[in-house]
């Protein structure tokens, strides 16, 4: 065991820059070849993080200290690089914040016997050498006087590096800034303190009224609007946008109006929900100025429309906090649609029939599906819906092959095509006494294992394109809002994003404000009154 502590920091740097690096050294090699011309830089780029981590450590050598918090560095350490190796993904803040507000049920699918044995081998078994490892301090002028020398001998280290290999780090730094999102402890440290920083910040938060002046236009009939937020359904994966396989079986019966270039506000549901409902546009966009500013609903509320939301996924992520009629349908376990903590998205609908009788006012229905919430794809939808097989029934997915991973993935869409028509079909049954219409939007794409990512919730600026196209449909009822449908299909191929979704749903319910910009409604220019 060690005694020394500059020992076993020096140690513990080196094991976490050669066990917990693996998808780094990858992503590093794909953009530098390892080979005789570059192992110079893979050597000099090993010392420097190796550094880098050495002085993250060497910040918290104080007796007490450095001990405990080298065990939890090695258990979480474990755990996101089993993550990111598995998945490909990136830990920073905003997956930190998923991971926050992740539920249990969700959580579930994630485990396995995989992450457990990591987990031993990489977090307990280093953590029981450190725990039992009788480290001598000296006093604490020598302490301090070491402390400070490691500290500078470290960062002549960096330095001699970055001098001796300038062009190479100019290269990476510059170019190739996205690598550094994959060094493992030293990253996702930093994003956790950003996590931190932003949730202080978000204290205390005054919520700025929007839409003072709204108020309703009255029609005819009063209108009943289902907006459907969907869940990492990539719009490649629609036969609507020209996909191989029919996953969109059920939809085909109902004249719908398909939008086959949306792109989402995020690509996790923490950003993208809040971002969907907001006046804000993806560009001046966080989740604390979504938090500062009323959204779509408080604005529709205050206009006098009743509304509704019904949850199957983990919650609204804020933009619900000010309704008072709010469902969680797992918390229900409605009977043939829920099970072991899963429900289906149908079960959103039961009983809804008795809440549209129950006051013919203009109403939004919001409903939130599960829809391809991955990784256990195969949970997402009812057995007679696995028509696409083999299938992955594992959260492993980087232990099927990509075909059954796929398939999964499919039969979740095509169930959500399934749940679509179910709810036009109710809306349907409605128009006697509604205008009725519906409007579906995922919240953001997913990653099928295309250059070994998996699930979603990269970066925006980095993130593949499968994870910011998205599905989206509308259906429109029988002299809806005078739209003219041909009008909107003819415009339906245009570049929309869910920028565009305030003003449209205002549009579409009728709602006159000063925030409603006509520009960004999608149907605007096809009303014939």
């Amino acid at each position: 065991m060690f005694k020394s502590n500059q020992l076993v920091m020096v140690v513990s740097s080196i094991f976490f820059s050669t066990f917990y690096n693996d998808l780094f050294w990858k992503k590093v090699s794909v953009v530098y070849p390892f080979g005789s011309e570059n192992i110079w830089y893979f050597i000099s780029l090993f010392i420097v993080l190796s550094s880098v981590i050495y002085i993250v450590l060497n910040l918290i050598n104080f007796k007490y200290l450095l001990k405990p918090v080298l065990i939890i560095l090695f258990m979480i350490t474990a755990t996101t690089s089993y993550f990111m190796d598995s998945y490909g993904v990136v830990i920073d803040d905003k997956m930190i914040n998923n991971l926050f507000e992740t539920q249990v049920a969700e959580a579930k699918d994630l485990l396995s016997w995989k992450l457990f044995l990591d987990l031993f081998l990489f977090g307990i078994l280093p953590s029981l050498v450190v725990y039992f490892s009788k480290i001598e301090y000296k006093n604490f002028g020598k302490h301090i006087l070491h402390k400070f020398l490691g500290l500078f001998v470290a960062i002549i280290i960096i330095v001699a590096n970055l001098f001796a290999f300038s062009r190479f780090y100019t290269s990476f730094f510059r170019e190739h800034k996205p690598l550094r999102y994959y060094t493992n402890p030293t990253y996702y440290i930093y994003s956790f303190g950003k996590f931190i920083h932003n949730k202080y910040q978000n204290r205390d938060i005054v919520v700025q009224k929007t839409g003072l002046d709204a108020k309703l236009i009255e029609g005819k009939k009063p209108k009943l609007l289902v907006l459907v937020v969907g869940e990492s359904a990539r719009a490649d994966h629609f036969s609507l946008n020209g996909y191989k396989r029919d996953t969109d079986l059920y939809l085909k019966k109902d004249n719908i109006v398909n939008f086959d270039n949306m792109y989402s506000c995020g690509t996790e549901t923490a950003t993208s929900v809040p971002c969907m409902f907001s006046i804000l546009d993806r560009s001046n966009f966080s989740i604390r100025k979504g938090l500062e500013h009323e959204n779509l609903l408080d604005v529709s509320k205050r206009a006098g429309v009743r509304i509704k939301w019904i949850d199957n996924n983990s919650d609204s992520k804020g933009v619900a906090t000010r309704i008072k009629d709010v469902v969680n349908i797992r918390a229900k376990k409605i009977e043939n649609f829920c099970d072991s903590g899963e429900c289906r998205d149908e079960a959103m609908l039961v009983g809804l029939q008795k809440y549209i009788d129950s006051n013919t006012t203009d109403t939004i229905i919001v409903l939130h599906q599960m829809g391809n919430h991955g990784p256990a794809y195969y949970k997402r939808y009812p057995k007679r819906f696995e028509k696409f097989k083999p299938v992955c029934k594992s959260n492993q997915l980087q232990e099927c092959s990509k075909e059954s991973i796929i398939n999964a993935y499919d039969n979740a869409i095509l169930y959500t095509s399934y749940f679509l028509h179910k709810t036009i079909g109710l809306l349907k049954a409605n128009e006697s006494k509604y205008d009725t219409a519906l409007l579906y939007l995922s919240d953001h794409g997913e990653s099928l294992g295309e250059k070994g990512i998996y699930l979603h919730a990269m970066p925006y600026f980095i993130a593949p394109v499968a994870q910011r196209h998205i599905g989206s449909i509308a259906w429109l009822g029988e002299k809806f809002d005078h739209i003219d449908k041909s009008c909107v299909k003819s415009r339906a191929s245009a570049e929309h994003s869910q920028d565009n979704y305030f003003s449209t749903v205002l549009g579409l319910m009728g709602i006159e404000t000063e925030v409603y910009d006509k520009k960004k409604d999608m149907f605007a220019k096809c009303r014939t009154k």
